[in-house]
């Protein structure tokens, strides 16, 4: 009786929501593999696009994960993990951000049985970490060696990872166009670890095959004066002056007094603002520079000065492509015009502008350091421009990757399915739950090429079957079997050059597995009210903080 006098204990604010125990759990698993849903799709050669439209009007195509991911205003919180991991995936490896959040959903997917079934999520937990480990130990195993290849060979190789990599987008019918012109621009900026070395410009109009690769820097012709036009568009070996000041006739502040006594002193103020302007450009004519490139404005005085001794130049360039010149001419940016030496100076073999479609371009190619590279892309919509830088980044990113861990294993879902035979191997040798947990794992490994599969149109179970039975062949010769989207069968994805870098897989099953463990272990949602008397306090209180309280000394109305 005392028991029931007891009064109920209130630990939370009134209004706050909490969620708990296996209902708190399934419902966070059915968000994610909701998430998983979306993006399921887009995986492959064969995988669709989203056409994502915000309330801003700006409309993105896009089957990049990484992308979809961010583009959709994901509010639930469990699911907003995926966001993350894709996120993760793109920044450090590029690729596999689709495959990233399809294994997550799935590795959730598959325990949702278990945790119904009353099953603790810890027991899950630990199963997966020890086949995340295992399965990882077999993807290094796996993984064969470009490394000790000439630079020809090599550079043979790299391009089929980008040409697998570019082959599920939307450029992937260009794709060996496209995969050479990534390695070379990869090759071109070396050990430098810099992604902003290699610069990506859209023009729109013209075809796909009409983007070109320049081995040096190019940027769109800036805002110019009057007197540009008098200048040379073309120079052989120039040396190149990079700056970091306004060359324009500067009037003093407005707040400026100055007191004259006689008025025949005005105009030794005006001489000396003029005489100030024209010092800076002797000095720099007499640098010897013949191009002559500034952060800041370039005035019409200065344009006109420049044209009339045969130099060009151009303000207001992008920090980033100055700073990209600067790397590739070997010069650097300058925020003086005194005492230039010619140290500072960079140089090219050829300097141009050029027409490209409807925009002009300023070209320097044949630069000394090499160590940049630009990339010209041409198409018909904006969007198809968009989506296809994209894609080139991705292919940027794992070429990169594959030049600095050079090992490579089989696509198309070879890699999946021989890690998911070799998990269910070694579940067998496990006497407890766990066994059904690893099993489970190896299972959702699956979802790739059966995804592949979906995407492309073909029967799934069949091709799944094909691929089980090649697989578990003893003498191994299946381990490099996938799916094969040109006929719907399965075929050696190695021989094909189906490659990625190992890096991508492992990174992939890292992270999908973390997620899923993270997810597992949530058991309780809290969810705090507003209060409205707090905001209304926090409100006022920012009002009087800006001036919005009376002042001191101030009468009362």
């Amino acid at each position: 009786m005392a028991s029931m006098m007891q009064p109920q204990i209130i630990l939370l604010k009134e209004g706050t929501d909490t969620s708990q125990g296996k209902a708190q759990l399934v419902s966070n698993i059915n968000a994610c593999t909701a998430v998983g849903d979306v993006v399921r799709t887009t995986l492959g050669p064969r995988g669709m696009d989203k056409l994502i439209h915000d309330d801003k009007g700006s409309v993105t195509i896009s089957n990049d994960g990484a992308t979809i991911m961010k583009l959709l205003d994901i509010v639930h919180p469990a699911a907003k993990i995926l966001v993350d991991i894709a996120k993760s995936q793109d920044s450090e490896v590029g690729d596999g951000t689709t495959t990233v959040v399809l294994l997550a959903a799935e590795f959730l997917k598959e325990a949702k049985p278990f945790i119904e079934d009353g099953v603790h999520s810890q027991n899950l937990i630990r199963s997966y970490r020890t086949a995340s480990t295992l399965a990882i130990e077999k993807v290094k195993a796996l993984a064969v060696s470009i490394e000790g290849k000439s630079v020809e060979e090599k550079k043979g190789l790299l391009a089929k990872c980008a040409a697998t990599t570019l082959s599920s987008k939307l450029i992937g019918g260009e794709k060996e166009f496209f995969a050479t012109m990534v390695v070379d621009a990869v090759m071109a900026i070396g050990n430098d670890d810099r992604l902003n070395l290699i610069g990506i410009k859209k023009v729109p109009g013209g075809n796909m095959r009409d983007s070109f690769l320049v081995d040096g820097v190019a940027f769109k012709k800036t805002f110019s004066y009057a007197g540009f036009e008098q200048q040379p568009k073309k120079f052989d070996n120039p040396k190149i002056l990079l700056l970091n000041i306004e060359l324009e006739l500067k009037s003093e502040k407005e707040n400026a007094e100055i007191r004259l006594s006689d008025p025949s002193q005005y105009q030794s103020i005006v001489d000396a603002e003029w005489n100030i302007i024209y010092d800076k450009l002797d000095k720099c004519v007499d640098s010897g520079a013949k191009v002559v490139l500034s952060r800041l404005a370039i005035g019409d005085l200065a344009t006109q000065y420049f044209a009339d001794r045969d130099i060009f130049c151009a303000g207001r360039v992008a920090e980033e492509d100055l700073n990209r010149v600067a790397a590739a001419a070997g010069g650097t940016i300058q925020t003086s015009v005194n005492n230039i030496i010619t140290e500072v100076l960079g140089t090219c073999e050829i300097f141009e502008e050029k027409q490209v479609g409807g925009e002009r371009f300023n070209i320097f190619s044949g630069c000394p350091s090499g160590r940049t590279a630009t990339i010209v892309l041409r198409g018909g919509a904006d969007q198809f421009i968009e989506e296809a830088e994209r894609s080139l980044h991705d292919a940027i990113m794992i070429v990169r990757r594959a030049v600095k861990n050079s090992t490579v294993v089989p696509g198309g879902g070879a890699i999946d399915m021989e890690i998911s035979k070799y998990l269910r191997q070694h579940s067998r040798t496990i006497a407890g739950k766990s066994q059904l947990f690893i099993n489970s794992y190896a299972k959702a490994l699956e979802v790739i090429p059966r995804q592949l599969c979906d995407n492309a149109g073909f029967d799934a179970t069949d091709v799944l079957n094909k691929l089980r039975q090649k697989h578990a062949m003893q003498s191994g010769e299946g381990a490099n079997y996938g799916v094969d989207i040109n006929t719907g069968g399965i075929a050696d994805s190695f021989a094909n050059f189906v490659w990625e870098p190992a890096v991508v897989k492992i990174n992939a099953i890292n992270a999908a597995t973390e997620a899923a463990c993270l997810i597992l272990s949530v058991d309780e949602t809290v969810k705090n009210p507003k209060s409205e008397s707090a905001q209304g306090d926090a409100a006022g209180a920012m009002g009087r903080g800006r001036g919005g309280g009376r002042g001191r000394g101030m009468r009362r109305r």
